[in-house]
């Protein structure tokens, strides 16, 4: 059936699902055809950049024909509406993926649900949650799209099967995918996005993450190379805040990123971080080789002669070398962790280390993590209102207990503010690196308007 057969029986469907596979198979057809003539030419292959423009071409001169053929045969030809959904949808479903695309190519959608060919749940970067029309028609359907996704964006061969029944890989624009099939009831799809903006410390505060005395405190710590763990559970704002933190540092400073997904961003940013290297975990391949852990990656960032290390997220074996590297003088390191408070990061990080098989003591784990954190922060989220609510200072360990003050800590239900004074060497430290100056500066502004 031609594409013309195909729109003469869905007039008032567009974008039909059969049309929109018809002019995507003569999309393809012609990206194939492109591709054959440059090898034969000896020329390069097309950029992914350069395939959507050459898709992009294509699919608009397919419609341009069938625009021509309906105004021959006497009928209304689409719209320009029209012609731009069907083009959309048959490119998505060449390089992209398919009724999937548009939702990620929403910028106000911050996260994704699908379950099988059910409704799919939408989370708004501004915390509310809709539900939109499937985005296949079957789970079947479901399957083959995820198993696209990992066959084009995948950077290495992954499998997505009985046997496979996960998959966690990275989409171009940064987005984080996580699937599963066989250990659910039906397929499930999930993606996380991220916005590779500049987050400034006067931008958190401004949003109502933390007042001027917090964003003053943050700016000295990362001055004075104070090793920082933030803290919270999933979507509270960790990476926002680590962001925000890392350009607190100077450009004159080495950076070493360690990641799972590369969701820092810091090659977007590049005059404020010259001097850096990214480094991202790789799962093992279909035959069980090639695997590269955050403990290796947490190796390597040692050898590569960094002012700085920051962890995206630690949530296993890789906190060993991490504590050891802030501990033997990485100063100013950072990471996030999984936690519902300040004090419950303590034994997580020493369950962590347990992890690396290390054999060590507690007593000597504990001296580990208190020689090598200085500060850790949390993030509360609450109703979709994301507050720092507590700052601690590790101050030692004895015997099976790290020792610590909570500097800060932020009632939610009465606003009541709470906490212990920083101990005189931290405060004379700080205050070397600027403390009171952000508040100072931020009165001065207040007054003068």
């Amino acid at each position: 059936m031609t594409i013309l057969q195909l729109q003469s029986e869905t007039e008032n469907t567009l974008p039909d699902n059969l049309l929109v596979a018809a002019l995507a198979s003569r999309v393809s057809e012609a990206l194939a055809d492109e591709r054959i003539f440059r090898r034969a030419q000896g020329n390069a292959d097309l950029l992914v950049a350069q395939e959507w423009d050459f898709a992009r071409s294509a699919a608009q001169a397919e419609c341009a024909r069938l625009g021509t053929s309906r105004r021959q045969e006497g009928r209304v030809p689409l719209s320009d509406s029209q012609e731009r959904q069907l083009a959309n949808a048959a490119i998505a479903q060449v390089l992209g993926l398919g009724r999937l695309q548009s939702l990620l190519d929403d910028p106000e959608i911050s996260d994704i649900h699908v379950r099988g060919c059910a409704p799919v749940w939408v989370k708004q970067r501004n915390g509310t949650r809709q539900m939109v029309a499937p985005v296949v028609d079957t789970d079947d359907e479901l399957i083959e799209l995820i198993r696209r996704a990992a066959t084009r964006m995948g950077r290495t061969e992954r499998r997505f099967d009985a046997a496979t029944p996960e998959l966690n890989l990275q989409l171009p624009d940064g987005s984080r995918l996580f699937a599963t099939m066989e250990v659910s009831a039906r397929p499930s799809l999930v993606i996380r996005r991220h916005r590779f903006e500049i987050s400034t410390l006067s931008e958190l505060r401004s949003r109502g993450l933390f007042d001027e005395t917090l964003e003053d405190f943050f700016a000295a710590a990362v001055s004075a190379k104070r090793n920082i763990v933030i803290a919270g559970g999933t979507g509270s704002g960790k990476t926002t805040l680590l962001r925000a933190l890392i350009n607190e540092v100077s450009a004159s400073e080495r950076i070493v990123t360690i990641e799972d997904a590369y969701e820092l961003g810091l090659d977007r940013f590049e005059d404020l971080h010259p001097d850096h290297d990214a480094l991202q975990s790789r799962p093992a391949n279909i035959e069980g080789r090639g695997e590269i852990t955050l403990a290796d990656l947490t190796r390597m960032a040692l050898r590569m002669d960094p002012d700085r290390v920051i962890v995206g997220e630690v949530r296993g074996a890789e906190a060993f070398p991490m504590l050891m590297a802030m501990s033997q003088g990485n100063n100013g390191s950072m990471c996030t962790m999984h936690a519902d408070s300040t004090r419950s990061v303590f034994p997580k990080l020493a369950a962590y280390v347990s992890m690396a098989s290390t054999g060590l003591p507690v007593e000597t784990v504990n001296l580990l993590v208190a020689s090598a954190i200085h500060f850790v922060v949390y993030i509360d989220n609450t109703n979709s209102v994301r507050r720092v609510t507590s700052v601690r200072e590790v101050v030692d360990s004895e015997g099976s207990t790290i020792v610590s003050n909570e500097i800060f800590h932020l009632n939610i239900e009465d606003g009541l503010v709470t906490g212990f004074p920083l101990r005189e060497h931290t405060r004379k430290l700080l205050a070397a690196h600027g403390l009171g100056t952000r508040i100072s500066s931020v009165q001065k502004i207040e007054n003068a308007s």
